[in-house]
């Protein structure tokens, strides 16, 4: 099989972007994390992140976040081309410090939430939500 210049570009191009992609999603949920924490330390205890383990369709995926004391409460799904999802704030007056909603998720991923809390700490938890049919385009 003989394959012309402008057949070889574009498989070496379609080649790198398969490895390339997957790596970017992930430097862009960094990325986005970094920004809401300002870079510091992030813990592990105080947020609690309710999510299908299962999703049977990728368009409609409900989740629900929780934080006593947060300030603020920001949701990522780390596969989609954008990750940011939704980012809730909390005033002095706020009942309870939880949220909940409906997502659309590309495919089998990690969800991931982070809470600022009063003290000016962060937390973190993740969830992975398995994707039976693909809602971003997949």
């Amino acid at each position: 099989m003989d394959f012309t210049r402008r057949e070889t570009l574009a498989l070496t191009g379609a080649a790198a972007l398969t490895f390339v992609l997957p790596f970017r999603a992930n430097a862009a949920v960094d990325d986005v994390i970094a920004e809401f924490t300002g870079g510091a330390a992030i813990g592990d205890a105080g947020v609690e992140l309710t999510a299908p383990e299962i999703a049977e369709n990728g368009n409609t995926v409900p989740i629900a976040v929780s934080a006593p004391g947060a300030t603020a409460i920001m949701i990522l799904a780390a596969g989609n081309p954008t990750p940011g999802v939704a980012t809730f704030n909390f005033g002095p007056l706020a009942a309870s410090q939880s949220a909940s909603t409906r997502m659309r998720l590309a495919g089998t991923q990690d969800v991931v939430a982070i809470a600022k809390l009063a003290d000016g700490s962060f937390a973190r938890t993740s969830k992975t939500v398995k994707v039976t049919i693909g809602g971003c385009g997949g």
